[in-house]
């Protein structure tokens, strides 16, 4: 019987568990648990969104620039007009910023790694301009902080709830199956019928939705957001998906391998930090994971294709 592809993930993710229990006896402690899988939930939503892209065989690398302009946008609408319609306006925004990847790529026809390459910088040089150099503070958004069940706080349920979301999506519906063909073969899959562009246009638009949301949360955890917000956010979101198993070809990949991705990287730097490893040493931990997740996926494609 054949293992599942996740399998390798999980018994690499055990072993770092391991690892870590040994070195630290605070690791296992229920509060460090929830730590791991709170820092986690923006990189998390925003992986979301990428591995639906990612499995249609695009690219979005415009999310941590998003990110931070939908929180500035928010948070210069909250001064004026209230939380609530900051709220909205912070929707619109994210939403807009995935038409707008959706429209240079699928209407106008430039690469989606270029598209997003442009916009990332035009969306962080636009938040720099705008909000200058100093934080915008927001007051009276907090929810995200609060601890209503189990002292998990609504960020990582958040982040939970979405992740359940896109994988029965994925697995269980009609645009889920879409998304994979396109991925697999997208000229096979026009031909049969599927409207691809509208379905990748999408797409897009569901990862400007997952910017809304995780600017949203990132001004509710912070209390404020910046021209710094959600920097190497994209490097984050890239290396949790593919080390999950999505192919950078397309047509692979689940959430559920995403969630292995982002709980070893995010357990890695947990436990590193329990051991108080430099922060420098683990940037340097993720570009290795995130170079060794690409080059497994170019051995399993030449295994797969042997």
């Amino acid at each position: 019987m054949k293992a599942p592809e996740w399998a390798a993930l999980l018994v690499f993710l055990l072993a770092e568990i391991a690892f870590f229990t040994v070195n630290s006896p605070y690791f296992l402690s229920w509060p460090n648990i929830v730590n791991i899988v709170t820092a986690l939930a923006i990189t998390g939503i925003l992986a979301a969104g990428g591995t639906i892209l990612l499995i249609a065989g695009q690219f979005d690398l415009s999310v941590g620039s998003g990110t931070a302009f939908v929180a500035l946008m928010f948070a210069l609408a909250a001064q004026s007009l209230g939380i609530l319609p900051a709220t909205g306006v912070a929707i619109l925004v994210g939403m807009g910023i995935g038409m707008l990847n959706g429209f240079l790529v699928t209407v106008v026809g430039v690469n989606a790694l270029i598209t997003t390459l442009g916009t990332l910088a035009i969306f962080r040089g636009l938040t720099l301009s705008i909000g200058g150099a100093s934080s915008v503070r927001v007051t009276g958004f907090d929810w995200a902080i609060a601890r209503p069940f189990f002292d998990i706080p609504l960020s990582a349920l958040l982040f939970l709830v979405i992740a359940i979301a896109v994988a029965v999506v994925l697995s269980r519906t009609v645009f889920g199956r879409t998304i994979y063909a396109i991925g697999a073969n997208e000229n096979a899959a026009r031909l049969v019928g599927i409207r691809t562009k509208k379905t990748l246009f999408l797409a897009f638009v569901i990862s400007g939705l997952c910017m809304a949301v995780t600017g949203l949360v990132s001004a509710s955890q912070l209390g404020s957001t910046s021209g710094t917000t959600g920097l190497g956010l994209e490097l984050a979101v890239v290396t949790a998906i593919i080390l999950g198993g999505t192919s950078l070809k397309g047509g692979t990949g689940s959430m559920f391998g995403t969630v292995l991705g982002l709980l070893i990287v995010g357990v890695l730097n947990n436990g590193m930090t329990l051991m108080n490893i430099n922060s420098t040493w683990q940037q340097v931990a993720a570009g290795t994971l995130l170079i060794l997740a690409v080059s497994f996926d170019q051995v399993r494609q030449r295994f797969i294709r042997s």
